[in-house]
């Protein structure tokens, strides 16, 4: 019982932090504007995409619906940020404080997306639904 309430507290605190990120992209679409690959079609819309997905994501383990698809998908959006955004920043970042920073924000998705990988699997042994 004690590890279910503390896996729902995290899922909780998770879920605060993605509301809040999500908000920040939504109010502050410009300042995202720059983690926006310049190849990719659409620009700014998908700082408002990425976005509402975190709210919605948010949404979904709160009030525990379809909560291991979700951490799938938002497990998923984070590799994707790694691999799209963060690694070539860091491939190409001539200053170290930058380089600093893009390893900071690799890892920092990672652990996320390693905490949504566990949210998936372990949603059925702590009464999550899907």
């Amino acid at each position: 019982m004690t590890q279910r309430i503390i896996s729902h507290i995290a899922i909780y605190l998770l879920s605060v932090v993605m509301i809040i990120f999500g908000i920040y992209h939504i109010q502050r679409p410009h300042n995202m504007l720059a983690f926006v690959p310049a190849d990719l079609p659409g620009g700014i819309t998908w700082v408002y995409v990425v976005g509402a997905a975190l709210i919605l994501a948010a949404i979904a383990f709160i009030f525990n619906k379809f909560v291991k698809i979700t951490a799938y998908l938002v497990a998923l959006l984070l590799i994707v940020f790694v691999v799209a955004i963060h690694l070539p920043t860091y491939n190409n970042a001539g200053d170290p404080d930058i380089r600093q920073t893009a390893l900071i924000d690799i890892l920092q998705d990672l652990a996320i997306a390693a905490f949504a990988l566990h949210i998936a699997g372990s949603a059925d042994r702590h009464g999550m639904k899907y």
